[in-house]
């Protein structure tokens, strides 16, 4: 049992105590925790994670809705007209800025609650030994005193002590900086050891490269070595371009409404009007002209679209990439499993003569039956394909696989003698070989076979064969092998691989294609073998870019040619990150596919990172998108999803800045020539509640199929050419009203009453028309979005009529006022949508409508 008032032991004790001492310290054992032990101590420490527990996330997303600096200005102000004046308008502009916080935060907190959900189909699980039996348990359940078995691709589940490692290699340049992977061994160091120099503890943040270890968990969370990092410097993730563009239009909209309000309150106060009223007014003008509910729009337009996208086998980790998704108009992938079958056979087991040779599938079968650690589709293709007499063969060592050696070696004993086998890829397996193996046993030197062996290979090659190499060394009886070991071993021959391209994929390419995405291969093999794999599938491979090509490359090169090739050959994995980071300086959006260990890198570089469920540890984490199914089909889905999301988003922002900007543009001005305000503070802020309810809807709106066929970006300039041609468009209208109703000779409250009614109603009516390119009767709404529009305009034409109108400040207008104001309305949608029309011919940003698309059904 762990002591109740330990406060967990220094990183000196983490690396210079003994690990007898570390065990008794955390009242652990080898064995590990006992499952009510483990319960207790994760309602002792917390879930093991970085992020605010649930209730404080809760807590902080409530006060969000409220930390618009307009939006405590205009709090405070109310508060001091409570005091200063009319207390009865002080509370109805409280009420109404707590109601549509309340409104924005029921929102994103439902639509959070669903993503977690989601999260959790592929949350990441740590092995760990529970009760004394290994078991899956989940990364954030992992607590201090578990002990947890680490191999290649796994993530460090928290700061550790390591107990037991076998060539165990760790990248840890979250924390270190340092590029290459750090060996661990166990062992006790001297103390004050820099965190670089900890060669016996492994940390939270880092992965295992290669290898195979147990390690003691002492710290968790924000206790740990990056935990403390993250606190202290809140470390968030890059911002996706689509935060990008919300930032710039955050700008935009302030920029526009600081002005607006400083020039409103100026002149009024110029005219001899009350200062208090001014402040108040000008305040409310510029709540009406911020997209309050801007961040529960985009949370539930994405959580929705992450629903869909769970539809479609499309799990999403992060929901800002979902823009992200829609906007990518390069995908990089790798060919195993996304192009090709993903199921390897074995083709063949040939002698280095070329011939079927039983000796050659004993030893592959040995070496790839006793490989531990991550699991291996080669292995298992070699597995389920023969099954020879293994007789006395005994497993003694292992020196397992890593990216720079390219093989694995085990060491085995039969009959007293030991034997060397290793297997890997041939170019690397012919560096350690120094003799070859004849079909009759007899050896010959490696240099006299050579040429044999590369004819075989460009064959196999030819015809989209992976080739690997099979040797072996006679060992005496030694009993532990290093790299050192793999030098001087006997050539045997070749295992064949067949990985055929999956049914289909050309027709998905084409899909891709038409939706304005261009798929490039990245891949380890070599130049043949890509060669003969894009000529089946269709994809263009006039020109491959080799991995050795791009190391004499500049990086400016590089931006030239990747944008020119298809075809990636025989890429080391630091090559891969270098193509994305290329691609992206020339301005693509970059989506990367993949799910190994050295795929990490290059998930995180990616705009859009894709792993899938079968994935290492490593890959997953880093991925913004994990597929149920690893099909590029399933891809296709997602990305439409992803532009219907994004399409949705801007809908709301090209509402907010028309009608919304048009309407608290009139008012800003007729305030200056009205001997009166044109409304009250507190109606203004009632119009921009009533307007948002329809607006909430837009998440599950329709798209028009034309709206995601094409990769869309922000761009503010376009934004802004939309809020000035329709907000004036709109101000000529709301002039009209003001005329009219002075010319029906309304009373003050007549007035703000029939502004009232045309503000809502026409904004309302409004997002029908701005909603879609397509004439409005020929896009179809959602029901939703429908009903909500009916709704609001029906309460908007009683509202005169209903007990709390006097309150507000409204009262029933003449009978003949009715009519004007609906044919001042139906003439605004009738000018919107002629408008429109012509905006978008006359925009280069805006292409026609292809006419395959306007008879598709919504």
């Amino acid at each position: 049992m762990l002591p109740q008032d330990s406060a967990g032991p220094t990183r000196d004790e983490l690396t210079a105590a003994s690990a007898e001492a570390m065990f008794q310290r955390l009242g652990a054992s080898n064995a590990g925790l006992k499952g009510e032990e483990a319960r207790e101590r994760l309602s002792r420490f917390g879930a093991n994670e970085l992020k605010a527990t649930s209730s404080a996330a809760v807590f902080t997303l409530l006060i969000g809705q409220f930390k618009s600096p307009i939006i405590i200005i205009l709090i405070g102000a109310a508060i001091l007209a409570a005091f200063l004046q009319d207390a009865g308008d002080a509370v109805i502009i409280l009420v109404i800025v707590l109601a549509s916080g309340l409104l924005g935060f029921w929102q994103e907190h439902g639509a959070a609650g669903a993503v977690a959900k989601l999260r959790a189909v592929v949350e990441t699980k740590t092995r760990a030994l529970r009760d004394g039996v290994e078991c899956l348990v989940p990364l954030a359940e992992i607590v201090p005193g578990d002990v947890v078995l680490l191999a290649a691709g796994g993530i460090v589940p928290g700061d550790c002590r390591l107990l037991t490692a076998r060539d165990l290699f760790v990248n840890e340049a979250t924390l270190t900086g340092e590029t290459f992977p750090v060996e661990k061994s166990p062992g006790v160091l001297g103390p004050n050891a820099a965190l670089a120099q900890c060669t016996n503890a492994l940390f939270m943040g880092t992965n295992v490269v290669s290898g195979n270890g147990q390690a003691l968990v002492v710290h968790t969370g924000r206790e740990t070595e990056f935990g403390k990092v993250f606190e202290s410097l809140k470390l968030r993730p890059p911002e996706t371009e689509f935060e990008q563009g919300i930032r710039r239009f955050g700008y935009l909209l302030a920029e526009v409404t600081l002005v607006l309000v400083l020039g409103i309150f100026a002149g009024n106060v110029y005219f001899h009007k009350p200062v208090l009223d001014s402040f108040l007014f000008a305040l409310a003008l510029a709540v009406g002209l911020t997209p309050q509910l801007l961040p529960a729009i985009i949370s539930i337009n994405l959580s929705r679209g992450a629903r869909r996208m769970a539809e479609k086998k499309v799990i999403t980790k992060r929901l800002a990439a979902i823009e992200n998704f829609g906007s990518m108009d390069v995908l990089c992938s790798d060919k195993t499993g996304t192009i090709t079958e993903g199921k390897v056979k074995l083709y063949a087991a040939l002698d280095a003569q070329g011939k079927e040779s039983a000796k050659v599938s004993l030893y592959a079968y040995l070496n790839a039956k006793n490989e531990t650690g991550i699991g291996n589709p080669i292995n298992e293709a070699i597995c389920e394909s023969v099954s020879p007499d293994c007789g006395d063969w005994h497993k003694v060592d292992e020196l397992p696989y890593d990216f720079a050696r390219k093989r694995m070696s085990i060491l085995f004993e039969e009959d007293g003698r030991h034997t060397l086998i290793t297997k890997g890829a041939l170019r690397q397996m012919l560096e350690i070989c120094s003799q070859a193996e004849r079909a009759d046993g007899s050896l010959t030197t490696i240099d006299a076979t050579r040429a044999e062996i590369d004819r075989q290979w460009h064959q196999f090659s030819n015809e989209g064969h992976r080739v690997l190499g099979v040797a072996y060394r006679d060992f005496g009886n030694e009993t532990h092998i290093t790299r050192e070991s793999e030098n001087g071993l006997t050539f045997l021959g070749f295992i064949v691989l067949a990985d055929p391209p999956k049914a289909g994929i050309d027709k998905t390419i084409h899909e891709l294609s038409d939706l304005g995405i261009s798929l490039k291969i990245i891949t380890g093999d070599n130049v043949l073998i890509a060669t003969h794999v894009a000529q089946q599938i269709g994809l263009d491979c006039a020109q491959i870019l080799s991995g050795p090509e791009m190391i004499q490359m500049s990086t400016q090169a590089l931006m030239v040619r990747a944008n020119e090739v298809h075809v990636f050959a025989e890429v080391e994995p630091n090559q891969k990150e270098r193509i994305i980071l290329a691609l992206k300086k020339s301005g693509h959006v970059v989506g990367y596919m993949g799910d190994g260990i050295n795929d990490a890198t290059a998930l995180h570089a990616a705009d859009v990172g894709i792993s899938v469920e079968s994935a290492v540890d490593v890959a997953r984490e880093a991925a913004d998108f994990v597929l149920l199914e690893r099909d590029l089909g399933v891809l296709v889905e997602g990305v439409r999803e992803g532009r219907r999301t994004f399409a949705n988003t801007l809908k709301y922002v090209f509402i907010a800045t028309s009608a919304n900007f048009g309407n608290m543009f009139s008012m800003a001005g007729a305030s200056l020539f009205l001997p009166f305000l044109p409304l009250l503070p507190k109606q203004i802020l009632f119009i921009n509640l009533l307007t948002d309810l329809p607006e909430m809807t837009i998440a599950g709106d329709n798209v028009d199929p034309e709206s995601v066929q094409a990769p869309r970006r922000w761009d503010i300039g376009f934004i802004r050419r939309f809020m000035i041609v329709f907000g004036i468009v709109s101000s000529v209208f709301d002039c009209l009203t003001f005329a009219v109703l002075l010319w029906l000779h309304a009373t003050v409250a007549q007035f703000r009453t029939g502004w009232f009614m045309e503000s809502i109603i026409s904004a309302s009516l409004i997002v029908l028309v701005v909603r879609s390119r397509r004439p409005f009767f020929k896009s179809r709404p959602s029901k939703m979005l429908v009903l909500a529009t009916a709704g609001i305009v029906v309460l908007t034409a009683f509202t005169p009529y209903l007990p709390f109108a006097g309150l507000l400040g409204f009262e029933p207008m003449p009978t003949r006022f009715y009519p004007t104001i609906a044919l001042i309305v139906l003439s605004y949608v009738a000018a919107a949508e002629i408008t429109k029309r012509f905006f978008y011919r006359s925009s280069s940003l805006a292409p026609a409508i292809p006419a395959r698309l306007q008879a598709l059904p919504q």
